[in-house]
């Protein structure tokens, strides 16, 4: 076995070293804003009714905890994101290998798909309301149309990109297109899949909360909404800090997968 060199320690330790500053520099900025806002709340400098207070917040959330109903509004939009990320997940890919697969599909479909990825969602949205009505199933439909056709575009643009050679030579050997899916081009596609799920989660949960405004009586969406209306701004401020908790969560939860794909990998090539 042999031992790692002085320059390879002292990279490592650098590294390291690195990396530790980082991570203080960032909780110091949060901290920092944190103390700023409630300072700034408390002495008057702005208008605590209006932009609350880190103190508010915190004694809000504490409050609804008290009496659950929090937790039903973080378990709809969690249950709705996850749903309308697993249903873009599968359609996306399974869209994008069917493009693959025939070519002349996808150069009919093209023009459609890029127009309805232009399109901005939200005005979508009230009509998915009146087509589908105001339920739980709308505004899962409504998640999935703010990723679906990005989802497709990119997938099936990184499938093109693989290497070319791989391919010709499953043709010299006679594989058929099913054999250079499963075995060069979808092997291939891995890091790409990964990333495009990590922007699809924040994406599913921003159509989710779109869908909440307008058709829901439940949710993190729909209290944001109501919250803004009877000028309880705590709830919408709260609600936006669990909304970006949520979304980191799910996010370092798609990265961990990934990591331990990649991992696996090295070790069993």
């Amino acid at each position: 076995m042999t031992h790692p060199s002085k320059e390879q320690i002292l990279f490592l330790k650098k590294r390291k070293h690195e990396k530790i500053l980082i991570t203080v520099c960032r909780i110091l900025i949060f901290v920092l804003f944190l103390s700023l806002w409630e300072i700034s709340a408390t002495k008057g400098w702005i208008d605590s009714f209006i932009f609350c207070s880190p103190g508010i917040i915190t004694q809000t959330f504490c409050d609804m905890c008290k009496d659950q109903s929090l937790f039903t509004h973080i378990g709809i939009t969690l249950w709705e994101t996850i749903a309308s990320f697993f249903l873009v997940v599968v359609l996306g890919l399974g869209t994008a290998v069917v493009l693959w697969i025939f070519p002349k599909l996808s150069k009919i479909l093209e023009p459609y798909l890029v127009v309805l990825n232009s399109l901005p969602k939200s005005a979508l949205a009230p009509l998915l309301i009146v087509w589908l009505g105001a339920n739980q199933k709308t505004i899962i439909v409504a998640g999935i149309s703010v990723a679906i056709f990005g989802s497709i575009i990119n997938l099936y643009t990184g499938f093109h990109e693989v290497d070319k050679d791989k391919l010709k030579l499953i043709a010299t050997l006679r594989g058929t297109k099913l054999d250079a899916l499963f075995k060069v081009i979808l092997p291939s596609s891995v890091p790409l899949i990964f990333s495009v799920m990590k922007v699809n989660v924040g994406l599913c949960l921003v159509g989710v909360i779109i869908g909440e405004f307008i058709g829901a009586r439940q949710g993190l969406g729909y209290l944001i909404i109501y919250g803004s209306q009877v000028f309880k701004l705590s709830w919408v401020l709260m609600s936006i800090v669990i909304l970006c908790v949520i979304a980191m969560v799910l996010y370092s939860l798609i990265n961990l997968a990934e990591k331990l794909y990649l991992s696996k990998r090295v070790s069993h090539p």
